[in-house]
């Protein structure tokens, strides 16, 4: 669901920009977002573009339930990014197990999922 407090990453994956919500006051940078800082407890909120890689902190295969507009097993992993920040990400092009399965450490880069003319969503993949 798309709200005050996320609009500014849908407009940027829009743009497939991956942005990371920062604190204009002390430049603390926060995901996912929320309305006010959790250093400095302002509220003024900005953005900062990440550079779109990430690395494998820990991951998950998914077979079940269904999802809708997904095939199953999905691929879902917690990304560190350089910027300093853990993010949620679904994992393409990866088998969910054997000796290509994604691994912990890996280094991942962002590409982009087009759903509709409205929403644009950040999926990972190997570079």
């Amino acid at each position: 669901m798309i709200g005050r407090d996320n609009a500014y990453f849908f407009e940027g994956t829009a743009k497939q920009e991956l942005r990371i919500q920062s604190c204009n006051a002390c430049g603390t940078l926060r995901h996912p977002p929320g309305p006010a800082c959790l250093s400095c407890d302002a509220y003024d909120r900005g953005h900062v573009v990440a550079r779109g890689e990430g690395t494998v902190y820990s991951f998950t295969v998914i077979h079940a339930p269904k999802l809708p507009g997904k095939e199953l097993p999905l691929v879902v992993a917690l990304l560190d990014l350089p910027e300093g920040v853990r993010m949620v990400a679904e994992v393409t092009g990866v088998p969910p197990e054997g000796e290509d399965a994604l691994q912990i450490g890996e280094r991942l880069v962002v590409d982009w999922n087009t759903i509709d003319e409205e929403l644009t969503l950040p999926i990972w993949r190997r570079p």
